[in-house]
């Protein structure tokens, strides 16, 4: 091997690079470690010591030290469902933006685009350029995007921005950097505002240019506050408000008016005693007001005053807003209250008639305006800090510009000399309406009172300091995991990695003697690479990730395999040690092979890691990392060990006594057989394909068809089918509830309000959830219910969200990504083979590989003791076995292009059954070294990816029969009768 010592220099620097790199892992690691000892089982006090602390030297090199912050950024980064964590997608409303950059215009051709582009949304298209699609076909040529009253409109006017005389074309072009912007601001905010939240690595990241932005928050225990942080938009604006006196004949006259069409849906209650009753009681029809025939006033639970016009329970809320949305109900509001917007306050506390707490909101009813525009905005804001009121509650203080300064002091002069009040409204919800009783007030300062705690306060000041996002930020995708969870899948992971190695490394030296010592050893430097170069990129390490890198052990001696095997046939050959090696390690050995192999692998990688996302993506990730140093040590370190035994003793003979006449002389008529492989095959696939399309179907997981998942572990066993029921009823929607390993956990799921987006449909479903479920839970509160932490054992463990609109994409790109994978491989086999049947025979092959496994997982999911849902995890492993089942086919391939070009005899047919026969060794090792680390991993990998590892277990066994059974007889059935003489004749003559 020539550049030898080029060689061991550069494998002693990766080496050295690597043990440097990842050994800011362990430091960090043993710091982290003590944290936990001392702050014991106080998740908070262990983030103040380790925040105290970043910035003091922990790692001092001798020539160099290095802070604990220091040493946390180089730290091996490991993914949420190992860490424990939060994961959200975000999408940033283009809508909104849109009707920001037109000026909230009235024209109907726009405010139709906007709504057919909502409803026409397809997997893969952005909002923007279904919008563009819809507004050319309504309006038809006759209304234009440079219409004044839409965006030729004053705020878009000027250098940069649109005149009237544009063409849709230059609108559309100016229109998508405008939403850029936004998109950028909007990524700009949430930025801010996840920094100063407190998170160690926090990663934050734009999606292309979908609009959505991806927040990882690894270690983040409080959900329902999480979320509200970074799903709140931040617009804070300031409302006078109508009083009960001012307001209340129009709730007596709604209640009259409503009484027609509603009074069969009224439920019979006690009506508040408040003074809107002591309106009613001049009412001619009181007496039926006392039996509960009042369809607003029934749903009052609570007395109001001064601006709060009563109190209502949160599930009420949402009919409330219906009332006083019809138009035979807004008529009835006086000359001067057309315009009133009616909004609810923050959840808040109250004692009903027996005493009893119960959760309720109250409702205020805003002075609105004909440009629904506040009094004034929060945009005068300059800082705000979370302090304390007079009575020592939690509260913001806010500093205003002097612009903001000026019209507060009249805004509270007003409200002085009218006896007023004034809302503040953040996102369309009161946090307090304070009266003014000392006169105006001057200097721009005033502060935000309400039902707060210290965290809220803290978050409140966090989003005003860092603005107010330029639209709406809807999570339509999140991951939830505890840090108990996560630290199982690393358990999990370790001894599946650990396991799988061992059996790698026994079954090398069992079959191939003092070569596979020497593959091991390159086995194992090729793990210590592939952590340093994960550890060197700032790459993250996920379960999946792990997945992969096990996956690396078995292929990661595919390459030594080929070439052992390839010596092997060399010395029967009777060429020497070294002029076998020499053979081996040349192009026309079996470089060609690996090289083949492996490009097929890395283009189906590739493809995994641009179309996934999330886990998948490090799953693809570490998949193509180990790839290229599988080959750096297979074909370069081993060799190295190799070379020395051939200048010292000599003896090696790439096998043992009991393996050395394995595969030899193996003669089996592989074509001949083709009529029942084909008969059998054909059988398959259209069982499978039935069981698809007309019988069991396939179980969709939430990533294709959008809902929630929760793994919620139970104190004591439960039955599945029972809580399935009472969470159905709960719900009011079916529910499922699967066993997921032990009786005790359930991975319950449901579509309840998938297609609505908000905070505050999220934190719905998890009190649902906990309320349902709260009898199992008889000792735990909402809080320690729902929230993670460490050293959790019960409730909800893991959650996920897929929203409607991204699952489509997350099905769409699954699609492209198998049709894509396979037709790259099918242009690259033609291009490398020269020839289209070799493609047609690889991609026959490969078609039948994948409607198997999907046959088998159609036919099993019902009754299987794991679950086998289609989702991303299925997806990589479909795309995985493709790697694979192509890796099979290339090397046989590879083996009849040989034979063909020398001077084999026979006819074709006995060409290709003995470039079956002589690869088979390395067909079945390969195989058989990926089908022991998955087995391991099945076993011994956590309940999380079993169905993701059985699909590629069974991916792997059907895909080397493809290539040896379905493959090849393609290849011989469709290369011409012609093609077949000639090759026949010439090697015949020969």
């Amino acid at each position: 091997m020539q550049n030898k010592g080029l060689i061991k220099f550069f494998a002693i620097l990766f080496a050295l690079v690597s043990i440097y790199q990842l050994s800011f892992t362990f430091v960090a690691n043993n710091v982290k470690s003590e944290a936990k000892a001392f702050a014991g089982d106080n998740p908070d006090k262990e983030l103040k010591y380790l925040d105290s602390i970043g910035k003091e030297k922990v790692f001092n090199l001798g020539f160099t030290d290095f802070t604990y912050n220091e040493v946390k950024n180089k730290q091996l980064n490991k993914g949420l469902d190992l860490e424990g964590g939060i994961n959200v997608i975000l999408q940033i409303s283009i809508k909104d933006v849109l009707k920001g950059l037109a000026n909230n215009s009235k024209n109907p051709v726009f405010n139709k685009s906007l709504a057919d582009a909502t409803a026409n949304l397809e997997g893969n298209k952005t909002y923007l350029n279904k919008f563009f699609e819809a507004f050319e076909a309504n309006s038809n040529g006759t209304v234009k995007l440079a219409s004044p009253d839409i965006f030729a409109n004053r705020g878009l006017q000027g250098e940069g921005g649109i005149d009237f005389q544009m063409s849709d074309a230059q609108v559309q072009k100016v229109i998508k950097k405008k939403v850029d912007e936004s998109v950028e601001s909007a990524y700009k905010v949430l930025r801010e505002r996840i920094d100063k939240f407190g998170v160690t690595q926090p990663n934050i990241q734009k999606l292309g240019e979908t609009g959505r932005i991806l927040v990882e928050l690894p270690g983040a225990k409080d959900v329902d506050r999480i979320k509200k942080l970074l799903g709140g938009k931040a617009q804070l604006e300031f409302w006078e408000t109508f009083k009960i006196e001012e307001i209340g004949n129009f709730l007596v006259a709604s209640n009259e008016a409503l009484k027609k069409t509603e009074i069969k849906k009224t439920e019979t209650k006690t009506v508040a005693k408040d003074s809107l009753n002591a309106l009613l009681t001049d009412a001619k029809d009181s007496v039926d007001t006392k039996k509960g025939n009042n369809p607003l006033f029934d749903k009052m639970i609570g007395q109001g005053g001064g601006p709060v016009l009563g109190y209502f329970a949160p599930k009420d809320t949402a009919t409330v807003n219906a009332y006083f949305k019809r138009a035979d109900i807004r008529i009835l509001l006086g000359s001067d209250q057309h315009n009133a917007k009616f909004v609810w306050s923050k959840p808040t506390t109250l004692k009903d008639a027996k005493g009893k707490e119960v959760e309720a909101v109250e409702l205020y009813a805003l002075k609105g305006n004909r440009d629904n525009v506040p009094a004034m905005s929060g945009g005068v804001v300059t800082d705000a800090k979370d302090t304390f009121d007079q009575l020592g509650k939690p509260a913001v203080s806010m500093q205003m510009n002097s612009q903001g300064a000026k019209v507060w002091e009249e805004l509270t002069g007003r409200a002085f000399s009218q006896k007023g009040y004034i809302a503040i409204v953040l996102d369309d919800i009161v946090y307090s309406a304070p009266g003014v009783t000392s006169g105006p007030i001057a200097g721009g300062r005033s502060e935000i009172t309400g039902s707060f705690d210290v965290a809220e306060t803290k978050d409140l000041a966090n989003v005003l300091n860092a603005g107010k996002l330029p639209a709406s930020a809807d999570i339509i995708q999140s991951t939830v995991v505890g840090p108990s969870l996560g630290q199982a899948a690393i358990d999990a992971g370790t001894i599946s990695s650990v396991l799988g190695f061992l059996l790698v490394c026994v079954w090398m030296v069992f079959y191939y003697g003092k070569a596979g010592w020497y593959a091991n050893l390159a086995l194992l430097l090729n793990l210590l690479f592939l952590f340093g170069i994960m550890a060197s990129f700032g790459f993250v390490l996920t379960l999946p990730g792990i997945a992969g890198i096990v996956l690396t052990l078995g292929t990661a001696v595919d390459a030594n395999i080929i070439i052992y095997e390839r010596a092997k046939e060399e010395l029967r050959e009777g060429k020497s040690l070294s002029e076998a090696v020499q053979a081996s390690y040349g192009w026309h050995g079996a470089m060609r092979s690996i090289i083949d192999a492996n490009v097929t692998h890395v283009l189906t990688g590739a493809i995994l890691f641009i179309f996934g996302t999330g886990p998948i993506k490090g799953f693809a990730l570490t998949l193509l990392i180990g790839i290229v140093t599988s080959l750096f040590t297979s074909i370069f370190i081993a060799r190295i060990f190799i070379d020395r035994n051939i200048v010292g003793k000599a003896d090696l003979t790439f096998s043992t006594n009991i393996t050395k006449n394995w595969f030899t002389n193996f003669h089996f008529d592989f074509i001949k057989i083709k009529k029942f492989t084909y008969i059998f095959s054909s059988i398959v696939v259209v069982v499978s394909l039935v069981s698809i399309f007309f019988v069991n179907g396939l179980d969709e997981g939430v990533d294709f068809v959008g809902g929630r998942t929760f793994q919620v572990k139970f104190e004591k066993p439960v039955d599945a089918t029972v809580v399935s029921d009472e969470l159905s009823a709960a719900f009011g929607t079916p529910v499922e509830a699967k066993v997921l390993g032990d009786d005790d956990q359930l991975k319950i799921t449901t579509k309840y309000k998938i297609k609505e987006d908000g905070v505050a449909i999220d934190e719905e479903v998890n009190q649902k959830l906990y309320k349902a479920l709260e009898k199992y839970f008889p000792n735990v509160t909402y809080d320690k219910f729902t929230n993670t932490f460490d050293g959790k054992k019960i409730g909800v463990l893991q959650s996920s969200k897929v929203g409607a609109s991204i699952s489509e994409d997350i099905k769409t790109n699954s699609y492209w990504a198998v049709l894509g994978a396979m037709a790259v491989i099918f242009l690259y086999l033609m291009i490398s083979f020269r020839k289209w049947q070799y493609s047609l025979g690889a991609i026959a092959a490969v078609a039948h590989d994948v409607i198997f496994v999907l046959g088998i997982y159609s036919l099993c999911y019902k009754f299987m003791p794991f679950h086998m849902e289609m989702d991303q995890h299925f997806i990589a492993a479909i795309l995985t076995v493709i790697g694979y089942s192509m890796n099979d086919t290339v090397i046989v391939f590879d083996r009849v292009r040989e034979f063909i070009i020398g001077n084999r005899k026979g006819s074709f047919e006995d060409i290709v059954n003995a470039s079956i026969n002589t690869t088979l060794s390395r067909t079945l090792n390969t195989s058989l070294m990926m089908i022991i680390v998955l087995l391991t991993m099945f076993i011994f990998g956590g309940e999380s990816i079993r169905g993701f590892i059985f699909a590629m277990l069974i991916g792997i066994v059907v895909g080397t029969y493809s290539s040896l059974f379905i493959a090849t007889p393609v290849l011989v059935d469709t290369i011409s009768s012609d093609e077949k003489h000639t090759i026949e004749d010439k090697h015949n003559k020969a």
